[in-house]
């Protein structure tokens, strides 16, 4: 059964492809080690990848919002339905003050249960959805710096370049 992929891990994994692009790089005659010769179509195609990965992280968060209202407006639907279906109860079998005690702590009984059915499902959603994006986050964060990096790199190589005269 295969597992899947965390959010981000296929973000993560074009850039560590990106990574090993510039450490296998070979450096041109007469350079030394910083600067390097890549081919820029391959690191261009990654690039487009880790942007067409976004998206997908994205759809699964929006996805796991939708289901984590869905999931609270079922709870709460149930929620309703069980008070609803307790308060009929007790009306029906109004007639007998001791059956309709009896009715009442059920009735509240399965109101606190469903009260506290709503709580623990609502936690759970947003601790899923919290630890969704704290991992989207902290991708995105690995992301940028490892862009800056490759961007540093690319400016200070001009930059050399511009001062030998090249």
């Amino acid at each position: 059964m295969p597992v899947e992929n965390l959010p981000g891990e296929r973000i993560e994994s074009l850039v560590d492809e990106l990574e090993g692009i510039i450490e296998e790089a070979r450096p041109p005659f007469g350079k030394g080690a910083q600067q390097k010769i890549i081919e820029t179509d391959v690191f261009f195609n990654i690039l487009d990848e880790i942007r067409m990965s976004y998206p997908e992280e994205w759809q699964k968060s929006r996805r796991i919002l939708k289901e984590r209202e869905e999931l609270l407006a079922s709870a709460a639907a149930q929620a309703d339905s069980i008070i609803a279906d307790a308060q009929q109860q007790a009306l029906t079998i109004a007639s007998e003050q001791e059956i309709v005690r009896l009715a009442q702590q059920q009735a509240d009984d399965i109101r606190d249960r469903a009260n506290q059915y709503e709580r623990e499902t609502r936690y759970a959603a947003e601790d899923y959805a919290e630890q969704v994006f704290t991992h989207l986050e902290e991708n995105l964060k690995s992301l940028t710096g490892t862009v800056a990096r490759c961007r540093q790199q690319l400016n200070d190589s001009a930059a050399q370049d511009q001062n030998q005269g090249w």
